[in-house]
C-alpha cells in the first residue's frame, strides 16, 4: 500500500472515531450517559455496533475523549519546563494559559456537557479515575520516589481542586468569562499555597 494510500486510510480513521465521538456526545447530553447505548451510537453514526467498541472499548471514552490528553497532560508541563523553572511553576503558568484559550481539557466543556457528567455516576467515577491516573504519570516524571509522589499528591491535588471548582460554576450558570476570571485568582491562591514547600522543587538546571 502507497504512502499516501495510508495517510488516506488514517484520514478516514481519524474521521470515524471523530464522528462516532460528536454523535455519541449529542446523545449523553440529548439524553443522559446512561440511558444511550451503543445501539443508539452506532445508529447515529452510521456504523455497526462493532465498529465503535473499536474505536471506543469503554463507553465512557465517548463522553470523555479527550481523556489521554488529560491524563498526560501535567506530566507533558514538567517534562517541557524551561530551563530554571520549576514544575510549580510550570503548571501554574500552563494552568493560567489553558484557562485564557478556555480548554476543553481543564473542564471548559458548557453547562449541557457538565451537567451530563455531573448527573453521571459512572461517568464521575471514570473522571475520579482519570484524576488519579493523571497524578501517577505525574509522580513518575517526577522521579517516582516517595518525595515525587507526594509531590505530585498536592500539584495534582491543586488541579483537581480547580477542576471542581470550575465545574461547579458552569453548573451554576456562569458564564465562561465568568469562570475564566474566578479561575484565575483561585489559581493564584491553590498554587501560592505550594509555594514555601515546593517552590524550589524539581527545577530545571538544564
Amino acid at each position: 500500500m502507497s504512502t499516501d494510500a495510508l495517510g488516506l486510510r488514517e484520514q478516514k480513521k481519524r474521521e470515524t472515531r471523530q464522528a462516532i465521538s460528536d454523535h455519541a456526545t449529542r446523545l449523553f447530553v440529548e439524553h443522559g450517559f446512561e440511558r444511550t447505548t451503543i445501539s443508539d451510537i452506532a445508529a447515529a453514526s452510521r456504523v455497526a455496533k462493532m465498529t465503535v467498541t473499536n474505536y471506543f472499548p469503554r463507553k465512557e471514552d465517548m463522553a470523555l475523549d479527550h481523556h489521554e490528553e488529560f491524563v498526560a497532560s501535567l506530566a507533558q508541563t514538567v517534562r517541557g519546563r524551561a530551563r530554571g523553572e520549576s514544575a510549580l511553576a510550570a503548571l501554574h503558568a500552563a494552568f493560567l494559559a489553558a484557562v485564557e484559550r478556555r480548554d476543553p481539557v481543564i473542564g471548559f466543556t458548557g453547562e449541557p456537557f457538565a451537567r451530563m457528567i455531573a448527573d453521571s455516576p459512572t461517568l464521575v467515577a471514570r473522571l475520579r479515575d482519570l484524576h488519579e491516573q493523571r497524578e501517577e504519570a505525574l509522580a513518575a516524571e517526577l522521579g517516582g520516589d516517595v518525595e515525587a509522589r507526594a509531590a505530585a499528591a498536592a500539584l495534582a491535588g491543586v488541579h483537581r481542586v480547580l477542576f471542581a471548582e470550575l465545574m461547579r460554576r458552569t453548573l451554576e450558570h456562569e458564564d465562561a468569562d465568568a469562570v475564566a476570571a474566578a479561575l484565575e485568582k483561585a489559581a493564584t491562591t491553590a498554587f501560592g499555597l505550594l509555594e514555601p514547600s515546593l517552590g524550589g522543587y524539581a527545577v530545571r538546571e538544564a
